[in-house]
């Protein structure tokens, strides 16, 4: 994929992290998905390279850099065919609003750790009765009369919370009583009292479980909220917006995965009068348009990440959810046309597609629904009225 508009900086990045993913591979993720087990020693080795901190203020070990350079370590990786997905969670979103709004105690005890591979966190938001209406958060965080808070409520599909050393869980101050979404982020260790984990039966193999949360009274000192209790919305999408970025990055690699696959059997593959079946239309075409689309969505996902760095959270949001969108899409089909220009072979073990079929079409509702970014853009972008 053409990286023209890219710095030598950025392009030195993409190429050392790609010699990285190409070290590992699709069958090192596979076979670690199959198992269930965390591919800690990619993680390690990208945390040691510095790669897991890119993003992070360089104070506190990190790169210093931003969402455009952690969102190519993940789609390069991605592209390997060894995707991190807890770069999504640990780095992009926690670790940025821990950087953005933590105390400077937080600062020092969190992101060394989130850089260097050492410490891990997950983000707590999805909740069996809001699912996508985070307006409709129930986890309540009450003050416990001695400084601290108590927090009470439920999570699901929260991942890797049995790798994690601790949670970043959103709940809502207890009087926020009139519908007015007052979200406030709280860090759960993980063995604390009151915080349980049940893990979801998924059908999908995957190295990093999904699991429901049960804070049961949850008690945490003072410290343990990030940033202000009644900051609102800013600190939840200082997560968010980095979260869709990163969604982006994720897609958009394993449809680079998917499509190189694809070219290179294409190029290869002969049934009739000795050309390879490439050389038909009716194969060819289809490839080149999953590469026109997933180039389209890498110049939104980029667009998005410049803004997010140039502090426009505004149009950084805009742009994120329009990049989540489009390399969703683009994932998709090219990972159904790479089966489709294989065909039987696109469904053996040999080849390392099939398993992207239920993996990209994860891309369309995680960590937000395509049908939510289409009500962000008719009401936000478009300014057309809500239906609800």
């Amino acid at each position: 994929m053409s990286t023209v508009l890219e710095t030598e900086e950025l392009q030195a990045l993409r190429a050392a992290v790609a010699a990285l993913g190409k070290r590992f591979g699709r069958e090192y993720s596979t076979g670690l998905a199959r198992k269930g087990e965390h591919p800690r020693e990619l993680w390690d080795e990208a945390g040691k390279l510095g790669y897991l901190g890119v993003n992070l203020p360089a104070e506190y070990g990190g790169g210093g850099a931003g969402m455009a350079e952690l969102s190519i370590v993940l789609e390069e990786l991605g592209a390997a065919g060894s995707p991190l997905l807890m770069l999504v969670v640990s780095p992009a979103i926690c670790g940025t609003v821990i950087a953005r709004f933590g105390t400077e105690e937080q600062k020092r005890a969190w992101l060394p750790g989130l850089c260097d591979g050492s410490l891990t966190m997950s983000f707590g938001i999805t909740e069996p009765d809001a699912g996508s209406n985070s307006h409709r958060i129930t986890t309540t965080a009450r003050r416990d009369g001695a400084g601290g808070w108590i927090l009470s409520g439920r999570k699901v599909f929260i991942s890797g919370v049995d790798i994690s050393d601790a949670t970043l869980i959103v709940g809502r101050t207890e009087d926020a009583k009139s519908g007015t979404l007052k979200p406030c982020l709280f860090i759960v260790p993980r063995d604390t009292p009151g915080f349980s984990r049940t893990r979801i039966d998924m059908e999908i193999q995957a190295a990093e479980k999904q699991f429901e949360l049960v804070l049961d009274d949850v008690r945490l000192p003072a410290d343990a909220l990030v940033g202000e209790e009644d900051a609102g919305l800013l600190q939840l999408f200082a997560g968010l917006n980095p979260e869709r970025i990163m969604g982006a990055a994720f897609s958009i690699g394993m449809g680079r995965y998917a499509l190189e696959r694809a070219v290179d059997y294409a190029k290869t593959r002969t049934v009739w009068k000795g050309a390879p079946i490439g050389a038909h239309q009716a194969i060819a075409h289809p490839l080149a348009q999953a590469h026109i689309e997933l180039e389209l969505a890498r110049l939104m996902m980029q667009k998005a990440a410049k803004l997010y760095d140039d502090g426009d959270d505004t149009g950084a949001g805009e742009a994120a959810n329009m990049a989540k969108y489009a390399a969703a899409e683009a994932c998709i089909r090219a990972v159904d046309q790479a089966v489709h220009t294989l065909g039987g072979n696109g469904l053996t073990r040999e080849y390392g597609l099939a398993s992207l079929i239920t993996a990209a079409r994860v891309s369309r509702i995680a960590p937000v629904s395509r049908e939510m970014i289409l009500n962000y853009v008719s009401h936000q972008t478009l300014g057309l009225p809500k239906s609800y």
